[in-house]
């Protein structure tokens, strides 16, 4: 992976899953609704000064939201911020930076 430069769109994985798991309450909470269905997709990663996760996440009624999720440094010990979101996303729109 190349530095600052997001990586190519990958599956998602039971690690990525969990981590949009931890976001769901955030989202929930600024769209002022609940997700009964709420599946990671597809990511990519992008080194900055700590990671930030793209995570394409599945909601009802073939609904997307596309989240960015920031990891902290290891040694900063800080929890995963929802950086931003996109709603209304289709199954087909790219994975891209936001």
């Amino acid at each position: 992976m190349m530095y600052g430069a997001p990586s190519a769109t990958q599956l998602a994985t039971a690690k990525t899953q969990k981590i949009a798991d931890e976001m769901k309450s955030q989202l929930e909470e600024k769209e002022n609704q609940k997700f009964s269905v709420f599946k990671a997709i597809s990511f990519r990663r992008q080194a900055v000064a700590g990671i930030n996760f793209f995570i394409k996440v599945g909601t009802e009624g073939l609904m997307f939201v596309h989240l960015r999720v920031f990891k902290a440094l290891p040694h900063e010990n800080k929890p995963l911020i929802l950086s931003s979101y996109q709603t209304n996303k289709e199954q087909q729109d790219e994975l891209s930076f936001f």
